[in-house]
Order: C-alpha cells, then sequence, then structure tokens
C-alpha cells in the first residue's frame, strides 16, 4: 500500500509561470494548483499545493448538509511561502447580513469587508464551510480538504467567471472567524492541527510518537515539509505527497517535519 501518489498540475488564471521545486510549469501555462492523486483507502480527503500570483475570487463553499446529499467542503491551509505584503482574507470584519453581503459582492466592495491576515510560513488556518474567504497574491502554501469540488465565488476581480450569488449567500456565514481556529506553528516539535469534524492533521517532528500513532490508526497520508523520510520502502521528499499503510510505516529523522492527514471515521 504504500506509495507516493500521482499529482498533475491545474492551470488557473491567478497561478505562476514560475513554480518552486520540486514543480515546474509547462512552458506558457499559469499552473495555480498541484493536486495529488486521491487513493481509494482515504478518498474523503484531497490534497494540493497552491501558488498564486494574483488574488482568488472571494469565495465560500458548502457544509455536507447543504451539498445536496453530497459532500461538503470544509478545508485547512498551511502556508509554505508569502511576498511582502502577502495576506489572507478569512470572515468578515463585523456581521454581515444576505443582502448587504450581495449588495457588497455585486460592487466589489466585499473584498473590503473580509479580514486581511498577513501571512508569513508556519502561519497556519482551519476554513470551516460557510466562511467567506479568498487568497492573496504571493503566496505558496499546502491545502488539505474534504474532497469536494463545489466552490461558489461571489467576487472575482472582474475576470469572466461565473459567479454564484444565490448559491454562495443561501450557505454563507456572514461572521468573524473564530480566532481560535488560526494560529502560527512554532519552530520545532509535533503540532496538533485539526482533530475533527471531517479529518484530524498533526505537523510531526521527526519520528511518530506512541501518542500520535494511537490516534492516526489505519491509512494516513505524509507530506514531507522538509528534508528527505521514508514511507515503507519508499523515500519521500517535499513537493511529495504519500499514502502510508500507518504511522508505523514512516520514518523521519528529528527536525524534519512533516504532515499527517487522515479522515475521521
Amino acid at each position: 500500500m504504500n506509495r507516493l501518489l500521482a499529482s498533475r498540475p491545474v492551470e488557473r488564471p491567478w497561478g505562476r509561470e514560475q513554480l518552486p521545486a520540486p514543480f515546474v510549469a509547462p512552458a506558457g501555462t499559469r499552473i495555480g494548483e498541484i493536486w495529488f492523486e486521491t487513493p481509494a483507502e482515504i478518498e474523503q480527503l484531497l490534497v494540493k499545493y497552491i501558488f498564486t500570483s494574483q488574488a482568488l475570487s472571494v469565495q465560500v463553499h458548502p457544509s455536507d448538509a447543504q451539498a445536496l446529499g453530497g459532500r461538503g467542503k470544509e478545508e485547512c491551509w498551511l502556508v509554505t511561502s508569502a511576498e511582502p505584503g502577502a495576506r489572507l482574507g478569512i470572515g468578515f470584519i463585523e456581521p454581515l447580513g444576505a443582502e448587504a453581503m450581495r449588495a457588497a459582492a455585486l460592487d466589489g466592495t466585499i473584498e473590503d469587508l473580509l479580514e486581511w491576515h498577513p501571512a508569513a510560513p508556519g502561519d497556519f488556518f482551519y476554513i470551516p464551510a460557510g466562511t467567506v474567504h479568498a487568497i492573496g497574491a504571493g503566496i505558496g502554501l499546502i491545502e488539505v480538504q474534504q474532497n469536494c469540488d463545489i466552490t461558489y465565488r461571489l467576487y472575482d476581480y472582474g475576470r469572466p467567471r461565473e459567479l454564484h450569488l444565490d448559491a454562495g449567500i443561501a450557505v454563507a456565514q456572514g461572521l468573524p472567524q473564530d480566532p481560535a481556529l488560526r494560529r502560527h506553528l512554532p519552530a520545532t516539535g509535533s503540532v496538533p492541527l485539526v482533530e475533527g469534524p471531517h479529518f484530524r492533521l498533526e505537523r510531526i517532528d521527526g519520528a511518530p510518537d506512541a501518542a500520535a500513532l494511537a490516534r492516526y490508526d489505519g491509512p494516513v497520508l505524509v507530506l514531507p515539509l522538509g528534508g528527505e523520510m521514508t514511507v515503507g520502502a519508499q523515500v519521500a521528499r517535499p513537493g511529495d505527497c504519500a499514502l502510508a499503510a500507518s504511522l508505523a510505516e514512516v520514518a523521519a529523522a528529528t527536525g524534519i517535519h512533516w504532515l499527517a492527514a487522515q479522515p475521521c471515521a
């Protein structure tokens, strides 16, 4: 079962012509995302890298209950790189009603109503379904999410893409983000990041300890953040995503940071 997952580049109008190693954008393309294969053993999760040269749309995702019988989309971000002035918009500065949200989306002032956070490597944000959000220019991040592609765009900076005002406002929460859902990771040590309701995620330093081995029972996704590590017989490096039969199959030296991600039962 242990293996490195295949990846594919995804073109986006806000993507980049030059990507950080080990990724390469084909000539003449603007790559905004690197998607990893979703293994059958963990089909509930999707992992991707995102690289921006322009701001993404202001958008929102539905919950499981709002996804008309399907899976909703909760996600989280770990910032890996940020240019000076880069920022992330998450939730609103003050509570906002549905009609005011619609008016702001139509005239473009919705961008000014979001709460914007300066972005730096090591910043972590959890984005519950219903949270209006936007990723600014000049950012690289890892996104771990429910495996769902439902995105409702509320505002797109005049780009000629479809907006979804009715559907988006119907699921959007016009509220600030809970400050407990964001943090900056320390330079060392293992740090639990998410524990449900849909998935668990942890930044691990070196070999997993007994507590991590107990939490992550069964197949798990592994993303190296710095340095080489092994997943069974496979060598995994930054830019890879590997499927491990269990955390017991993962070995890393102290000081090698990596992410473990797994759906909740």
